[in-house]
């Protein structure tokens, strides 16, 4: 179990991953049975921690700030619900 913060952001991070896992770990028949697939699983985490990095984020607070004031300026003006 992995318990989040209501934040979209940990759960789009958490939806990475699953893809990550789904795309380079486990493909449908890869396996003959289940302890093949939790051995694959426990070879990918061990590889994936010891090169994982912390994402570089490239939204800024400027950034998060500009949007605002954007969304504010269309919801004045009219152009979306509010």
């Amino acid at each position: 179990m992995v318990h989040l913060p209501v934040h979209a952001s940990w759960l789009n991070q958490i939806e990475v991953v699953f893809s990550v896992i789904a795309r380079k770990v486990l493909s449908p028949a890869d396996f003959a049975d289940s302890d093949a697939a939790a051995a694959r699983l426990l070879a990918f985490q061990d590889r994936y921690s010891a090169t994982a990095a912390p994402f570089g984020w490239t939204f800024t607070r400027a950034d998060v700030n500009d949007l605002c004031r954007r969304i504010d300026a269309r919801r004045a003006a009219g152009l979306t619900a509010a």
